[in-house]
């Protein structure tokens, strides 16, 4: 039995049926937790038309109506917090402990969008600082775009959801949801909840399929105002490619970079960059990749990270003890298997795991890698990380900058003069100092610049994006 219930397509404010079933699996086990329908193009076409139709019910709906269905839904959040985080568990393979996590900050990510959507305004703009504004009284204001299509990945079943419904919402559009194949069920639960909260019919809808069918009559349709997504720079430029006039966020991948100076507290940063390589099996957009290393702490930095790494917990998510579960599946754990291999054919050595079985792969160090690898130059999105020696922190730099991405980088020193040369010189969204690059506060501005993204989520900025501003110049009687 599904811990959704009998699992459906959500259209216009009601759970329907449509085409072939899809079986969602527990990643570690393999066994079928719940089928539910995948949508046809007539599917598609009625969860539009039924977010169009919603849609002027929400841009109508006072803020504070708004703000009181999310902080309902952050409630109700929280109150199912150990159901939701063991079906996170078992559909995305995330380790319970940290399935847990997720789900408070889906708690948090719906207070702040339940504050900031009394918080959306304009501002004058003083007209007559230009002669042709003499007379002129001018300001604008924030009007919703409409539709939103929210596409969102499996390493984050919840919280990235979450990231584009709740502020959606927020801005009063209508949603039309599709989650990643692999992990729909949270979505599942969250349009449930979303709907006793007392959110209107139309405003969210849950369709699930692959994203070359259903992903792409979401992304091509004139109706959609927003299309917000969350995944590959490939799937990505894609996006770009086919959607049309429409705003587009894209939030995309990283080969995430940190600094080790030679004056860092090795010990805090060899177990703060195991935690962010190798969590959720480091399927993480900003998991830590690359560790540029200063050549005078190399060795004692490689021990303690090495030592950080084995002492990670492998095995089934549910396990209270675990820290690494399975990847999303086989495929993917016999791809990075295969880029390892590659890697040490071409020289560089796995000083710890290296290991396959199924869908785990155990967390993996690697050193003597090159550049032109592709554990180094593409995003791995898996538990491995290499540790780079460099000559000087200024060599470290330009390692961590010699990448066609730029989500977030990270530096670990205490020398200030160094916080800012690091802050001046690297050419990421983010820039986090004396902590892994995974570090991400729901309501921060968050986002990447080049290959890895265009515009920004955290709740405030999301809004921004799914808005538009409107202008109003009021001319005076003299």
């Amino acid at each position: 039995m599904s811990m959704v219930g009998e699992a459906r397509l959500f259209i216009g404010g009601r759970w329907v049926s449509g085409g072939p079933e899809l079986e969602v699996r527990n990643k570690y086990t393999g066994e079928v937790i719940a089928t539910l329908p995948t949508a046809r193009r007539e599917d598609v076409d009625a969860a539009i038309a039924a977010a169009r139709e919603a849609a002027p019910v929400m841009a109508e709906m006072p803020a504070h109506r708004r703000g009181e269905i999310l902080a309902r839904a952050a409630v109700m959040i929280r109150e199912q917090k150990e159901e939701i985080a063991r079906l996170i568990a078992m559909e995305a393979g995330k380790a319970l402990k940290y399935a847990r996590i997720e789900v408070d900050r889906a708690v948090s990510t719906f207070t702040i969008a339940a504050e900031e959507a009394k918080r959306i305004h304009g501002e004058t703009v003083p007209l007559d600082a230009v002669p042709a504004g003499e007379g002129y009284f001018g300001f604008y204001v924030r009007r919703p775009v409409g539709v939103v299509a929210a596409i969102t990945p499996f390493n984050f079943p919840l919280n990235l959801v979450a990231h584009k419904v709740a502020p959606a919402i927020a801005a009063g559009n209508a949603v039309v949801l599709k989650p990643a194949s692999a992990t729909p069920l949270t979505s599942v639960k969250l349009c449930q909840i979303l709907e006793a909260c007392g959110l209107p019919p139309g405003a969210i809808n849950l369709v699930v399929g692959p994203g070359g069918t259903v992903g792409d009559w979401l992304i091509t349709d004139p109706r959609v105002g927003k299309v917000t997504f969350t995944g590959s720079t490939d799937v990505g430029y894609h996006i770009v490619t086919r959607a049309g006039i429409k705003k587009v966020t894209l939030e995309l991948g990283n080969t995430s970079p940190v600094i080790v100076a030679s004056d860092a507290d090795l010990e805090f940063a060899a177990k703060r960059c195991a935690v962010g390589a190798y969590y959720n099996s480091g399927q993480v957009c900003l998991s830590v990749q690359r560790i540029s290393c200063d050549r005078k702490v190399f060795e004692p930095f490689l021990e303690r990270f090495t030592k950080a790494t084995e002492e990670m917990v492998v095995g089934d998510p549910l396990d209270e003890r675990v820290d690494v579960g399975p990847m999303i599946d086989v495929r993917e754990a016999e791809r990075i298997e295969g880029w390892v291999q590659e890697a040490t054919a071409g020289g560089a050595e796995i000083v710890t795991g290296g290991r396959r079985e199924g869908p785990v792969y155990w967390p993996t160090v690697l050193i003597r890698v090159k550049p032109e690898m592709k554990v180094v130059a593409k995003e791995a999105f898996a538990p491995v990380a290499s540790v780079i020696e460099a000559e000087s922190f200024e060599e470290a730099l330009e390692q961590a900058n010699a990448t066609t991405y730029g989500l977030q980088a990270a530096v670990f020193t205490r020398d200030l003069d160094r916080v800012f040369q690091a802050i001046q010189r690297l050419h990421f969204g983010g820039v986090i100092i004396n902590d892994a690059p995974t570090f991400r506060a729901d309501h921060m501005p968050y986002g990447g610049v080049r290959q890895s993204g265009i515009g920004r989520e955290g709740v405030r900025y999301a809004i921004e994006e799914m808005t538009n501003i409107q202008m109003v110049a009021i001319r005076l009687r003299a």
